[in-house]
């Protein structure tokens, strides 16, 4: 089975970091067919890329629709040429055996998609009351997710793949929910995986955690500023969601990690004596709960 490598970028600001994630790709144990770079909107960003990779296994293209990452990962998936597309951000790095790790579990043919581990890269010193339950603000792992190979709903979009033709079947990613260059919103691949277990009843979203990348969080993002816009924004990208889908279907893993994971991870900061983190539980919950909520309400 072949697996073409996309990856989305918009920033010349973020080339070093763009290079430095294909090269994770070209020295794959299991090599990729191909390398897609695509390119959102940014005509300088183009031409430095064609400049630096001028042929296979990279190909470089614009993103011609809607300016975003839905867009843009619409326009790898349509270049793709492989059985399974992976996503891999512009500013994560591949671990060795990520393309390998990320494709055996389409031994299973109800596998329609599967994600693995992203690790955060810190560009600064962990705030002491920044909780692991909310490293998903950063768009990394957090503690909630399995240790081991497991069924999930969705995946992180740092590192996640799908089989290609069931992602075209569902006619890709919705392009009106998800990132537009730093705007802090998301849950576009949320919302893709929901919909590809609505059309095949029998398919499986799985996590594997062997399959791992490294994604750069910079010091800007380790702020209590982005913190709260970001718990906001994921409350808003929720509500579109569920607008799209249903509550039932948006909110399922939501509720088990607020029924289970925040309560254990309050308990533990209070255990700890670190009432700042407990703090940041209780705001983060409370932010993204009012985003979730404000987004509703105001739509007709």
């Amino acid at each position: 089975m072949n697996v073409t490598v996309v990856i989305c970028a918009f920033d010349l600001d973020r080339w070093s970091r763009t290079v430095d994630a294909v090269s994770s790709v070209l020295v794959q144990e299991r090599p990729a067919a191909e390398v897609i770079l695509v390119v959102d909107h940014n005509h300088e960003l183009f031409a430095r890329a064609c400049e630096t990779w001028s042929g296979p296994p990279v190909h470089v293209v614009v993103n011609a629709g809607a300016p975003g990452l839905s867009g843009a990962r619409n326009a790898g998936v349509a270049h793709a040429s492989s059985e399974v597309v992976a996503f891999l951000d512009d500013d994560a790095v591949a671990a060795p055996t990520w393309t390998a790790e990320l494709l055996a579990p389409y031994d299973d043919p109800d596998v329609v998609a599967c994600g693995g581990a992203v690790i955060a890269n810190l560009g600064g010193p962990r705030p002491a009351w920044w909780p692991r339950e909310f490293d998903w603000v950063v768009g990394c792992s957090y503690i909630g997710q399995p240790l081991r190979r497991a069924e999930v709903r969705n995946v992180i979009g740092a590192n996640m793949s799908v089989r290609r033709d069931a992602v075209v079947e569902v006619g890709g990613f919705a392009e009106g929910i998800g990132r537009v260059g730093t705007r802090p919103v998301g849950c576009e691949e949320t919302d893709l995986m929901i919909r590809l277990v609505q059309r095949r009843p029998a398919g499986r979203i799985v996590y594997e955690p062997a399959a791992v990348v490294h994604h750069w969080v910079p010091p800007a993002r380790l702020s209590w500023a982005y913190f709260r816009s970001r718990c906001l924004a994921e409350g808003e990208s929720k509500a579109l969601v569920a607008g799209r889908v249903g509550p039932d279907r948006a909110l399922a893993s939501e509720r088990s990690y607020v029924r289970s994971v925040l309560p254990r991870g309050l308990a533990a900061a209070v255990a700890q004596g670190e009432p700042r983190r407990a703090l940041a539980i209780l705001l983060g919950l409370a932010l993204t709960t009012a985003g979730y909520f404000g987004t509703r309400l105001g739509r007709p």
